[in-house]
């Protein structure tokens, strides 16, 4: 496979179990994945590291030949704490240095040290006997300009931001002295995003998709009903038979004509395998437009709706 069509593909570590986790990187590089989303929060980068170390070992691929992607988690906006938390996360993925770092949301919370709770996850104080988030009085510009010595420091080629809507994005723009390289946002065919992925591409900014298969990502989260699932739709499995594919082959298929990258998820080597074979087909322009008139904006991962209703506090960041 081509390493621009690489590229465009990868592998994403969120819920990859730890007992799992270092074997499917492994699996995942020597399939023909050069593209690792990782992130604090996701609690396994000890375990993404491992697996690295023995794609190194083995000789299967230089580092200079993968992208590796991480993120800021909340709790770390305050400007001292940002380049401690690229530290740690650089540490326990073995390596010196990151492809991209991403501000996972635009939300700010209170500092947890890494000695208290590490991953710190949302709550502020778990055993609490009513535990709740605790936000900062942290505004986005000073993330970013701490963000910004990172690069200069070679610490991240890149920066870039996740979960930001169009004010937010408008607004980076206006202050960054070096400019976000990667917007990356949920994206699938019941969230098209046509506004916002336009707008981010005539800044020149790169955009991922993550959770590309919609409802898959967050039933076993409650967070989605089976019935919500895209891959249940006849546009998607119409034009799967007519292409000889899955529906879910077409959904990732969908995502890259519309000129953006995709991070999927899985543990199973099989379907690592059947998510790489996207590029000996192309969808129609009928098929495209078909596919995009799914779009019902339902949005998955929606922190309006999961702050309040698990971690018992607003913190809406879509209107």
């Amino acid at each position: 496979m081509e390493s621009k069509r690489e590229s465009k593909l990868g592998l994403g570590l969120w819920k990859v179990p730890k007992e799992q986790c270092a074997q499917v990187v492994y699996d995942a590089i020597q399939l023909g994945y050069r593209h690792l989303d990782c992130a604090c929060d996701y609690g396994n980068e000890k375990e993404v590291g491992e697996g690295l170390a023995r794609v190194f070992r083995e000789g299967i691929c230089a580092r200079d030949e993968l992208s590796i992607a991480s993120k800021l988690w909340n709790t770390y906006h305050h400007s001292e704490h940002v380049e401690p938390a690229l530290r740690r996360t650089l540490g326990d993925l073995g390596i010196d240095y990151l492809d991209s770092y991403l501000i996972h949301f635009p939300i700010a919370q209170e500092f947890v040290p890494f000695e208290t709770r590490y991953p710190p996850e949302w709550f502020f104080d778990p055993d609490a006997t009513s535990p709740h988030m605790q936000l900062a009085p942290v505004p986005l510009h000073e993330t970013w300009s701490a963000m910004e010595v990172l690069v200069r420091r070679g610490l991240a080629k890149s920066i870039g931001v996740c979960n930001y809507n169009s004010g937010l994005l408008r607004d980076l723009m206006a202050y960054a002295s070096i400019k976000p390289v990667d917007l990356q946002i949920e994206v699938h065919p019941y969230l098209t995003q046509e506004k916002l992925i336009r707008q981010a591409h005539s800044y020149g900014i790169e955009v991922t998709a993550f959770s590309p298969l919609g409802a898959a990502s967050y039933m076993e989260l409650d967070m989605a009903s089976p019935g919500e699932s895209v891959l249940l739709e006849p546009a998607l499995i119409e034009t799967a038979k007519r292409h000889g594919k899955t529906p879910a082959q077409v959904a990732l298929r969908w995502g890259l004509q519309r000129g953006y990258s995709v991070v999927t998820k899985s543990s199973k080597t099989e379907r690592l395998k059947e998510n790489l074979q996207l590029f000996d087909f192309e969808l129609s322009s009928d098929e495209m437009a078909d596919i995009a008139a799914l779009n019902r904006n339902r949005r998955f991962n929606d922190p309006g709706v999961f702050c309040a209703s698990v971690f018992h506090t607003q913190c809406p960041i879509y209107d």
